[in-house]
């Protein structure tokens, strides 16, 4: 089963930040023929930053196919995106919720935050996902300010907004799931604010698990290896050969991460908080 998606080499391609779905060869798989629900998350109102495309499609779509509403963030250059991600969640018998919001802004994430919550009345469910990279082979020095602010704004400071924001209207017995990386652990030198970032935010997931465990609220999260997601052809110099480096050949299609998302945020994982799920090809992490 590991063989059932393309391995590189790719086609050649580039696009401007952020990226779009419909232009990437191969087009990524989200789970639209192939994920089916049993009812794990039945009545559950969930958030899910960077929801339009990639990892966080998938999630959304097994999210809404598990029996969840779900709300979700775009950027307004996402806006196609978001809309087919509103239709997967819609044609699965769900609200879908699509929010025009830059997590960089702390006044957007309170927006967002009480957005959701007018329209759910809750929010049992957060998936902190939205995340921005930029490829500098160059090294520290080709890393402009402008950049290093992007990155830390978009996987820091966003996620923090939102969750602290968020918590109030998480009930007790609701799930907080975040997106790190194998960057966390294995920094590659060209992503080197990138991997910084997914390195805190296996501290933050760690110390808020820990903060939050008498409520109870759990804290996971999902620590993916390379996947094929738009922010590949638009961040790096060249996807011809992206994920051959992993143990099984190949990089991740999002379908193959939303999993791990639904058990965390499940009844079935009531004991697990604190985590960090690896699904990184088989690259052996700490």
């Amino acid at each position: 089963m590991t063989d059932q998606y393309p391995e590189p080499e790719f086609p050649a391609q580039e696009q401007e930040p952020p990226g779009r779905t419909a232009a990437m060869e191969p087009e990524p798989d989200h789970g639209e023929t192939t994920y089916r629900g049993s009812g794990k998350l039945s009545g559950r109102k969930a958030l899910i930053t960077g929801g339009d495309s990639g990892i966080g499609r998938a999630v959304a779509l097994a999210f809404a196919r598990e029996g969840a509403d779900v709300a979700f963030t775009h950027l307004p250059e996402e806006e196609k995106d978001a809309r087919e991600t509103t239709r997967l969640v819609e044609e699965a018998g769900r609200t879908a919720l699509p929010v025009e919001c830059d997590i960089r802004e702390e006044d957007a994430c309170l927006a967002l935050v009480e957005r959701t919550v007018a329209e759910f009345g809750r929010i049992d469910v957060l998936v902190n996902n939205a995340a921005y990279q930029m490829s500098r082979p160059e090294g520290i020095g080709a890393i402009p300010t402008e950049q290093f602010d992007r990155v830390m704004r978009t996987n820091l400071y966003g996620m923090f907004w939102v969750t602290k924001a968020a918590l109030p209207h998480v009930p007790d017995g609701g799930s907080i799931v975040n997106t790190t990386s194998v960057q966390a652990y294995k920094p590659s030198p060209h992503l080197l604010d990138y991997a910084m970032t997914k390195s805190a935010i296996v501290a933050f997931t760690q110390g808020l698990a820990q903060q939050l465990a008498e409520r109870p609220v759990r804290v996971n999260a999902v620590a993916p290896g390379p996947v094929w997601t738009p922010l590949i052809p638009a961040t790096m110099p060249d996807t011809t050969e992206f994920g051959k480096q992993s143990p099984l050949g190949r990089p991740a299609q999002p379908a193959e991460m939303a999993p791990a998302y639904v058990f965390l945020a499940s009844p079935e994982a009531s004991y697990i908080t604190g985590e960090i799920v690896n699904a990184t090809g088989g690259t052996p992490l700490p």
